[in-house]
């Protein structure tokens, strides 16, 4: 939904497949040859700048963005390959503001006229490259010369806003080239092999109904240059896993289980024992869910793992410090005027820091070098001891923050928005995991309740930030444990979302594990799908309320599932589990 940030624990299957329809592959050039297209890039510009600035409105600004990328992606179901692709393509983005920083074409709700974007050939052909770098120029001029005559229009008529900052910030962005060689994208065939392997684990369990594995690697050479002198170029690569397999209750809820993983190269996802064992954890959660109780809404302790917690931030706090959140009529300003002020407990500590590669040995999915407005990534102190320090900022300004701190992100063919990159939740009131179930047990007697709730797993979730909804958010767990005072065995439960509004749910913890957990994901909101990480500890809730989760009423297949052993045979009398 537009202006509605949701994301997920798992990477869209969709989105990761999203340049198999380019038939082509390429090699990166070695780094002793000249960039040809950087050069192409240059000698536009500098044309564009000129012709323009000759036109009334003449742009203030214009910048050219190339993302020359290049992607394998393997899919594999039951043990067979599903689908294989290898492609290449150099995405671009113009983007351009008339009028002047204090007010341009890209005012209020114009934003997306600051940007129009296509395709470049593959090929370091000056001429050709020029020429698409034209038009994609010349429709972005028309684009944004017609938005910002309705923004000078709509500024006489209306009401004076509520933040009356300038529309782009002034910087001084640096110049930064870098070809060195990053990972090599593997070898189809490893990835092929990969896909076949992990899939193949879920032909055991019949009573899996769809199960699919992919694994894509995304080589990128970030090329940004702009009129106000500075051109970046950055190389990234990272390998994408994700699991999923799904099933169905006998009432009709539809039950899944996704894992995923994130690396800079093959060589750094976890051991294949590791892989395995989480694969086969998959098809057991996912039995034991189908016969699991539908849970009863609930009020009342909460237990959070250290990765549900994770997410649980990213999507209750991490949205609501992004820097355009805090600006516009439409906006719910959550924590807007609450700099300087206590949001969190005071034992909490939040910074979001996209410079981090790593966390307890594992790769961090929202480091970058340089976000998409070309500006350095910086490490953001934006909560300290439980006071709000800060936003997370691109080259939008809002009220007493002037500057960006390189959080400006977007998918290609994306206006950036300020982001989360590597948000990191840090604690100085913990216990050790091992007690905090007792500590959950205490409290849950203390409130003379029968149970709290023990969240093992959440899938991802979305918040609603705009005003004219409610300012709440619905979390998805996957894994949910009815942890019961008087002593009696946990009970798995199935069929609820966590829901609230985050300024009672963030205050409401107690206490925290000494562990810190990793999420790697894809978050989705309106610059698009962009890599993230979450970190945080396990978390006791003194308080945490869910609702029944809607399904459908569809039974379960009445054909029993094929199985290995039905081959040859046509006597099977039906699933065996």
């Amino acid at each position: 939904m537009k202006n509605i940030p949701r994301c997920t624990s798992v990477f869209s299957l969709l989105a990761i497949a999203f340049f198999c329809v380019l038939p082509c592959w390429a090699v990166t050039p070695p780094s002793d040859k000249p960039d040809a297209l950087l050069s192409a890039m240059q000698e536009e510009l500098q044309r564009a700048k000129t012709s323009l600035g000759k036109l009334d409105p003449a742009p203030y600004f214009l910048s050219y963005s190339v993302y020359d990328q290049s992607v394998a992606v393997a899919l594999g179901s039951e043990g067979s390959l599903v689908s294989s692709t290898r492609a290449r393509r150099r995405a671009a983005d113009v983007s351009m503001r008339i009028g002047s920083p204090a007010l341009d074409n890209s005012h209020q709700q114009n934003r997306g006229s600051a940007r129009s974007s296509g395709s470049l050939p593959l090929e370091d052909d000056r001429n050709a490259i020029a020429h698409e770098l034209w038009r994609l120029t010349y429709e972005e001029y028309r684009k944004a010369s017609k938005a910002y005559a309705s923004v000078k229009t709509d500024t006489q008529v209306q009401a004076k806003e509520e933040d009356t900052s300038p529309d782009f910030s002034e910087e001084k962005p640096p110049t930064h080239v870098d070809y060195k060689d990053v990972a090599l994208i593997p070898e189809q065939k490893a990835l092929e092999q990969f896909a076949r392997e992990y899939s193949a684990h879920f032909r055991k369990y019949p009573f899996i109904y769809s199960s699919i594995v992919v694994i894509s690697a995304q080589k990128t050479k970030f090329h940004f240059l702009s009129t106000e002198g500075n051109h970046i170029v950055t190389p990234t690569m990272f390998v994408r896993v994700a699991i999923e397999a799904q099933t169905r209750a006998d009432d009709g809820m539809d039950l899944m289980r996704v894992e995923t993983f994130q690396a800079e190269s093959m060589d750094h996802l976890p051991p294949a024992a590791e892989i395995a064992a989480k694969v086969e954890k998959m098809a057991t959660d996912l039995k034991a869910l189908r016969e699991a109780p539908v849970a009863e809404p609930f009020d009342g302790p909460a237990l959070l793992s250290g990765r549900a917690s994770a997410v649980f931030f990213h999507e209750v706090l991490g949205h609501r410090l992004e820097g355009h959140r805090q600006r516009g009529e439409q906006e719910g300003q959550t924590f807007t005027k609450k700099i300087g002020q206590p949001v969190l407990p005071d034992f909490l500590t939040v910074i979001d820091d996209p410079t981090q590669r790593k966390l307890n040995g594992l790769d961090l999915g929202g480091w970058y070098e340089f976000d998409d407005e070309g500006i350095p990534a910086t490490r953001v102190d934006v909560i300290k001891d439980g006071v709000l320090k800060n936003f997370l900022m691109s080259r939008m300004p809002i009220k007493n923050f002037a500057n960006s701190n390189g959080h400006g992100r977007s998918q290609p063919g994306a206006m950036p928005t300020g982001r989360q990159g590597n948000l990191i939740v840090s604690s100085t009131k913990t216990a050790k995991d091992s007690e905090l179930r007792q500590k959950l047990i205490d409290e849950v007697k203390k409130q003379g309740k029968s149970y709290g709730l023990y969240f093992e797993d959440i899938q991802g979730g979305f918040t609603l930030t705009q005003r004219s909804m409610p300012q709440a958010f619905q979390v998805l767990p996957v894994l949910v444990w009815r942890v019961y005072a008087d002593g009696k065995p946990d009970e798995l439960v199935r069929g609820i979302d966590i829901v609230g509004t985050p300024l009672a749910a963030m205050n409401r913890i107690l206490l925290t594990g000494d562990k810190t957990d990793v999420f790697n994901g894809i978050c989705g909101a309106e610059s698009g799908q962009v890599p993230v990480a979450a970190a945080a500890p396990a978390m006791l809730f003194s308080e945490i309320e869910v609702q029944k989760r809607a399904h459908s009423l569809s039974r379960p297949p009445t054909l029993p599932a094929p199985s290995e052993q039905d081959e040859g045979s046509s006597n099977d009398s039906g699933v065996k589990q």
